[in-house]
């Protein structure tokens, strides 16, 4: 993943090739060629593209690893205040906690609508087979964290471990 340090590099070069085509646009004007409004055009092109770099080379471009997170899926979000996220059936509740934190890192955004309560619940759950032919959701537990805070230590995470007993042992 490019860093901050990356895009400041190509935030250099491509402004180096805009003020080449301003200068071609310029000659092309004077010279009048035929293509001279077509490089007027580059040009506003590789300005946009220069200040996009730019852009992108002041804002840090990180994500956080919470440790002992497993994968996960989402399958819900309403792009406000809910969202659901499916884990494997394998998981511990060590790993749950881990990956509920993970979730809750990577889901963060402060162009959620956060409702009356302003908070982002998300919950994870798994599908169990008590039988052939037979799927049962399972919610294993959720996370509720601040929508106004990135870094919210205060979150509280909730591990149904009753429902983690019903998951089938491997």
């Amino acid at each position: 993943m490019p860093t901050t340090a990356d895009f400041l590099t190509y935030t250099q070069w491509a402004g180096i090739f805009t003020l080449v085509c301003g200068l071609f646009s310029i000659l092309g004007f004077i010279f009048k060629w035929g293509i001279r409004f077509r490089l007027v055009g580059i040009t506003g092109f590789m300005g946009v593209l220069t200040g996009g770099l730019f852009a992108l080379s002041l804002v840090p471009l990180t994500r956080t690893v919470i440790p002992g997170a497993v994968h996960f899926s989402l399958v819900y979000d309403n792009g406000g205040n809910q969202a659901v996220i499916v884990v494997p059936q394998e998981i511990t509740a060590s790993e749950l906690d881990a990956t509920l934190r993970q979730a809750a890192s990577d889901l963060f955004s402060y162009g959620r609508l956060g409702g009356p309560d302003n908070y982002l619940t998300i919950r994870a759950r798994t599908i169990i087979h008590p039988e052939p032919g037979v799927s049962k959701p399972l919610v294993l537990g959720q996370v509720k964290r601040s929508l106004a805070q990135r870094d919210d230590e205060e979150m509280a995470i909730e591990i149904y471990s009753d429902r983690l007993a019903q998951l089938p042992k491997s």
